[in-house]
């Protein structure tokens, strides 16, 4: 008598993230950052590190330390780093980061990278501060590839990315009917004609 065969199992393939991307059409127009009343604006300073990584944790991205750092900051152009603050109490509330992100996708590739904020500032614009500064930081920078990864949930931030004025790139098979279910959540239009292709 022989020993059942195991049965196999999936093989589970990794999801790829979504991206999105700024139009070269609005490279001549980088958006305004703004903050309301009772915060402020600015870039990384020495010792931001502790309110970064509580900020990284409430916002869902997991725990943060010195050595999950560590490897961002070599990709991260020199004032780019984007802090929105309380003004009262100085604790950061909000982040982003510009990167430089070489790759075969994107070889000469500028991102808006690890966008980040405290749930209890929600509603505020601070996620959408961020976000301007970086872009336009970015397109100082002289980039015209401005993209950017994220998550089919993250649906408060896709809405803020696509309010913002970045479009959903098409970047592999699959995408658009990925970008139909979140444009559907959003209530936004699903137009993939005029979105990019890669």
């Amino acid at each position: 008598m022989t020993a059942p065969e195991p049965l196999s199992q999936p093989v589970l393939q990794p999801v790829s993230q979504l991206q999105m991307v700024w139009p070269e059409s609005r490279l001549d127009s980088p958006p305004v950052a703004s903050v309301p009343a009772g915060y402020a604006l600015r870039v990384y300073r020495p010792g931001d590190e502790p309110g970064f990584f509580r900020v990284m944790a409430l916002a869902g991205f997991g725990v943060w330390d010195a050595e999950r750092l560590r490897p961002w900051l070599m990709r991260i152009l020199p004032d780019s780093w984007f802090m929105a603050v309380e003004a009262g109490s100085g604790a950061i509330v909000a982040t982003a980061m510009a990167l430089h992100d070489a790759s075969d996708q994107h070889p000469f590739g500028g991102e808006l990278g690890w966008v980040a904020a405290d749930p209890a500032h929600a509603g505020n614009g601070l996620g959408r501060a961020v976000c301007a500064a970086v872009t336009a930081r970015l397109i100082a920078g002289g980039y015209r590839d401005i993209h950017l990864y994220t998550e089919d949930y993250r649906l408060a931030a896709l809405k803020t990315y696509l309010a913002l004025g970045y479009v959903p790139f098409l970047c592999a098979p699959g995408m658009a009917d990925r970008w139909r279910s979140v444009c559907d959540q959003l209530g936004w239009p699903f137009t993939p004609e005029d979105w990019p292709t890669g």
